[in-house]
C-alpha cells in the first residue's frame, strides 16, 4: 500500500473562498483535498477534518498551506498532531517550514502554535476593545429586545394573567415575569 497526502483547506466565513488553498495543496502533490468553510478557533462541528483524522493511515501526511488553517490554540494543533502522530502519519505545511517526520519542523510548529494563539487572542482583545469604544459612544446598542415590555404591563394591568400573556404574546412565562419586575 503507499502512501497518499492529504490536504486540508479551511476558510472562516461563507463570504471567503478556498480556492488559492486548494490550489496551491494540488500543486505540492496533494492526492486529495478537502476545505470547509468553518471557525478554527475550534475543532468541533468540522466535519471535512473528522474525515481526514479518520481516513489518515500510517505513512500518509496531512498538508495544510499554514497551521493557522488546521487550528488557532495551541490545545486543539496538538491533539490533532497527536492523533496523526498515533496512526503513523505526518503534518505538513506548504508555507511554512513545517513536516512532523523531523525534529526541526516539530519545534517550528510548536512555536506556531504558540503565535497563532496568541494572535486569536489580541484579536478577541481588540474586538472587546471596539465594542466597549462603541457602547461609550451610544452606537452599539446590542439586540433588539424580544419582548414587547409595556405591552406585557398593560396586559396585567388589565387583570390578564401571566400564563395567559405568554400564551397571547407567543413569549414565555418567565418572560413575562421578568418584564414586570421592573414596574413594581
Amino acid at each position: 500500500m503507499t502512501s497518499k497526502t492529504y490536504g486540508y483547506a479551511r476558510v472562516s466565513t461563507d463570504d471567503q473562498d478556498c480556492s488559492i488553498q486548494e490550489a496551491a495543496l494540488y500543486a505540492a502533490g496533494c492526492d486529495i483535498v478537502r476545505s470547509e468553510k468553518m471557525s478554527g478557533t475550534t475543532t468541533e462541528g468540522r466535519k471535512e477534518l473528522e474525515t481526514l483524522l479518520d481516513f489518515i493511515r500510517s505513512g500518509d501526511t496531512m498538508m495544510v498551506t499554514r497551521i493557522d488553517r488546521l487550528a488557532r490554540s495551541v490545545a486543539d494543533l496538538e491533539k490533532i498532531v497527536g492523533v496523526l502522530k498515533e496512526r503513523g502519519a505526518f503534518l505538513r505545511a506548504t508555507e511554512q517550514p513545517i513536516d512532523t517526520s523531523t525534529p526541526a519542523g516539530v519545534a517550528f510548529l510548536q512555536m506556531l502554535a504558540v503565535f497563532a494563539q496568541f494572535e486569536t487572542a489580541i484579536r478577541r482583545e481588540r474586538q472587546m476593545e471596539g465594542i466597549a469604544k462603541a457602547k461609550e459612544a451610544g452606537a452599539y446598542k446590542g439586540r433588539k429586545p424580544s419582548v414587547p415590555v409595556e405591552e406585557v404591563r398593560r396586559l396585567r394591568a388589565e387583570g390578564v394573567r401571566p400564563a395567559d400573556i405568554a400564551r397571547r404574546l407567543k413569549i414565555g412565562r418567565g418572560s413575562v415575569y421578568r418584564a414586570l419586575e421592573g414596574a413594581a
